[in-house]
């Protein structure tokens, strides 16, 4: 039997929508980018994105000629493309020089505990929260600083945690040629705990393993490290 009141297309795309965000679902390895999306230089996307918070701002009822507000768009704006997802553009990406391993270092180094501020996608609002890397070198090795640069620069997007702690994963391995990378990440979702749910407590564990990390004696090292 056919419904007498069928869901319009664009409700029902809505809907689907919400669901996605409200899932954690995340469509791709790779941040979704257009081809596009660097032919605009920061300044010009500043200027663009300005006016469209005033307008987000002005619909919302809020009186921009107050002292408080007047600059927000513009701060908003500076804030999205400098900041917080300056790690879209590839421009920003860590410069990471390897070295020799001289010291002929055979453990698993660990970097444990690496500040993690990053930004849901599907709401805009913050991810906070830890990042644990660890690798084993295959006669390559990096500064310490700049796992941490690494860790900020994928943070530094739209993103899910599942992906973040892929591209993590997948940016040491290139950089580093070696398969022995582990990446594992806590950390907790304003969209989880302000809104929807509201659930202050609860926080969100992702891992990605490679290479000797399959195997289980090594995980558990890992994992010993970085909860001592």
């Amino acid at each position: 039997m056919t419904s007498s009141n069928p869901i319009p297309d664009h409700v029902r795309s809505n809907a689907q929508n919400d669901s996605l965000g409200d899932d954690h679902i995340g469509t791709s390895v790779d941040t979704p980018l257009r081809a596009d999306a660097f032919e605009l230089s920061d300044e010009e996307k500043m200027s663009r994105i300005e006016p469209l918070f005033r307008e987000i701002m002005e619909v919302m009822g809020l009186d921009l000629t107050d002292d408080s507000l007047s600059g927000t768009p513009r701060r908003v704006a500076k804030m999205y493309v400098q900041e917080i997802f300056r790690g879209l553009n590839p421009e920003n990406h860590p410069v990471c020089r390897t070295f020799n391993n001289t010291y002929a270092y055979g453990e698993m180094l660990v970097e444990k505990d690496i500040n993690l501020n990053s930004t849901c996608e599907h709401h805009f609002l913050p991810i906070t929260g830890r990042a644990h890397v660890a690798y084993r070198s295959s006669g390559r090795v990096i500064g310490l600083s700049k796992i941490n640069r690494l860790v900020d620069h994928y943070a530094k997007r739209p993103q899910v945690q599942e992906r973040l702690t892929r591209q993590i994963a997948e940016a040491l391995k290139s950089i580093l040629d070696t398969e022995d990378v582990a990446v594992v990440i806590e950390a907790k979702h304003l969209c989880v705990s302000s809104r929807g749910i509201e659930d202050e407590q609860s926080s969100t564990v992702t891992a990605d393993y490679h290479g000797a990390f399959h195997q289980e004696a090594v995980r558990r090292e890992f994992l010993d490290h970085i909860r001592g």
